[in-house]
């Protein structure tokens, strides 16, 4: 498994590897009243155990699920039968949300053995395989957390890169909020968007028909179409640092595997008072 991605025929061909592990990281927006971890419950794929990023995440901060520290991450890995020989492949829904966004956080912590399932969930009961019913109880593993911070930016990277522009920063947002023209999710966030950033919204990133990823191609078109020299140093933002996570996968499927998330994202900028905004 080298690629970011796997496709549901290679993972169907897999499911009885003694080295896969598989993840679901279903997540929603809170407006959305879904509860990811129920449906979970109901149908997921075999031997999957649920990866919950408002979880593996720093308890310590107002800002949602951010990164958690490397102990942290190890042991809520770990427990859900993770080692470090292990290969990974995470799943989720519409749109890799949030399967990106675990994709990351595996690499963040030094795990390169770890991809995105191609169409998520729906793909693969569209399909007609197999689910299952009910939560798993995986036997814990060791999990080894090796940091890799050029990945992660933080407010004090964001802010020296206005000053010295050595990162083009990419907005996952939908348009409208980037420009400020629709509200944001989240209450007392101010509208628009980072100086100087581009926008694409994650969710062109995908074929319509079955909600899997454009070819290399078409995707280095719309990164380009956007503003985005490929060749060049990026970071990814959005709303609160998961959607950013499918622009980072996008990226690495065109060579910029060292494409960064800021992982506070707008929920930390827009939400502070001393951060420039435009529209």
């Amino acid at each position: 498994m080298t690629d970011p991605i796997v496709t549901t025929e290679w993972l169907a061909g897999q499911l009885d590897e003694a080295d896969l592990r598989i993840l679901d990281a279903t997540w929603y927006l809170p407006h959305l009243n879904r509860n990811a971890r129920a449906e979970f419950a109901r149908a997921r794929i075999p031997g999957a155990a649920y990866f919950d990023i408002d979880k593996i995440a720093d308890r310590d901060t107002m800002l949602p699920h951010m990164l958690p520290g490397a102990d942290r991450f190890a042991l809520m890995v770990g427990a859900l039968g993770v080692g470090s020989d292990d290969r990974v492949v995470v799943y989720g829904g519409r749109h890799m949300i949030a399967s990106a966004r675990a994709w990351w956080m595996f690499r963040v912590f030094g795990h390169e053995r770890v991809a995105v399932l191609d169409g998520g969930l729906a793909k693969w009961r569209a399909e007609g395989r197999p689910v299952q019913t009910g939560g798993p109880s995986p036997a814990p593993r060791r999990f080894t957390a090796r940091v890799q911070p050029a990945l992660v930016a933080d407010l004090d990277r964001m802010r020296a890169n206005l000053e010295h522009v050595q990162e083009q920063v990419i907005d996952a947002r939908s348009h409208g909020r980037f420009v400020g023209t629709e509200p944001e999710f989240r209450p007392g966030l101010r509208s628009g968007h980072i100086p100087e950033s581009v926008s694409l919204p994650y969710d062109r990133l995908f074929r319509q028909e079955d909600g899997t990823l454009l070819p290399a191609e078409r995707l280095r078109q719309r990164f380009e179409a956007a503003g985005l020299d490929v060749g060049r140093p990026v970071v990814a933002t959005c709303g609160s640092g998961v959607s950013a996570c499918v622009l980072a996968l996008g990226l690495s499927l065109l060579g910029r595997a060292d494409a960064a998330v800021y992982d506070g994202s707008w929920t930390e900028w827009g939400g502070r008072a001393d951060t420039p905004v435009e529209t």
